[in-house]
């Protein structure tokens, strides 16, 4: 479990290339469903390009956090990443951190972002990042306590020593406890993504907006960056979800056969989270700001139930 500079420069590349597919895929998936043309899959990287090249407008009430936020957001999720198992158990960076510096990461790169809504002293930006860290405080309690549930079994929070774990003989795939486990984690992934039935990332409709509204002020090379790191962070929820919980795939050598192996997995995997995604999506209308809380509780509850449910059927 060496940091290898090669295993972090092909992660790396991974998650960059992909990112930016898996989000056009869920668009175009999304407008099938609804019987729409759609973007094309590969929309997301023409407008990563095309954001690349334009000015950017900063308002004269910004300070250095509105600049610095772009950046921190692009590298927590790109280093969140690095840490997490995708195509091989081990992961690139795993020494430097488990499951909870994971979730640190995620959370400083959410908390630079409401300040970056803040800062301009723009009044939808401070209503976004208001309502951001108020479902935050539900969400990431329930995603601690989903990843111990699995954490306990495996006698680790390192996460490539749970997938390590899961390998072995007498693994017990889909019980109660990790079943519940994996319904919190993917309403948390609703949510930390900004899908529906919590937030809509396809409106700008200013009373309805939660991470959009902490967007608005942003334009240019720095919009880019948040939305590429906003595309990382969606490709490492579901590569942690899917890796968890479904460890089959995952390349156990280091020959180009198992790599290419592990990385089809991997695919099909983001595939399958990337139609249940669109499938919510898409039969579900937008629930009232007041109501989001009570379906991130309910994840909290399925996440604790899980938990508590490894200490009694040991």
């Amino acid at each position: 479990m060496n940091l290898d500079l090669t295993a972090i420069l092909a992660q790396t590349a991974l998650l960059l290339a992909l990112s930016p597919l898996l989000t056009g895929l869920i668009r175009n998936w999304k407008a099938k469903l609804q019987n729409r043309r759609g973007p094309r899959v590969w929309q997301p990287y023409f407008d990563l390009a095309k954001f690349l090249r334009k000015d950017m407008v900063i308002s004269e009430h910004a300070s250095w956090v509105f600049s610095i936020t772009p950046y921190v957001l692009f590298l927590t999720a790109l280093s969140a990443g690095l840490m997490t198992p995708m195509v091989t158990a081990l992961a690139p960076m795993s020494l430097l951190g488990g499951a909870l510096a994971l979730i640190g990461l995620l959370g400083l790169g959410r908390f630079f972002l409401a300040l970056g809504g803040l800062d301009p002293a723009s009044a939808f930006g401070g209503m976004g990042s208001s309502r951001e860290m108020t479902l935050s405080a539900i969400a990431e309690p329930a995603m601690m306590l989903a990843i111990f549930t699995v954490a306990i079994a495996a006698g680790s929070t390192n996460l490539s020593q749970i997938v390590l774990a899961s390998q072995m003989p007498g693994w017990k795939f889909l019980d109660p406890s990790h079943a519940l486990a994996f319904a919190a984690m993917f309403i948390v992934l609703l949510a930390e993504t900004g899908r529906l039935p919590i937030d809509n990332p396809a409106t700008h409709l200013e009373l309805t907006m939660i991470h959009e509204a902490m967007l608005l002020e942003y334009s240019g090379r720095y919009l880019a960056l948040i939305e590429w790191g906003a595309s990382i962070k969606q490709l490492v929820l579901m590569a942690l979800l899917a890796n968890i919980f479904f460890p089959a795939g995952l390349a156990a050598h280091t020959t180009p056969a198992a790599f290419a192996l592990g990385l089809l997995f991997l695919i099909v995997k983001l595939a399958v989270l990337a139609g249940a995604v669109v499938v919510v999506e898409t039969t579900n209308a937008k629930l009232r700001l007041f109501r989001v809380p009570d379906l991130l509780s309910a994840a909290f509850i399925l996440a604790m139930l899980a938990l508590v449910s490894t200490f009694l059927f040991r």
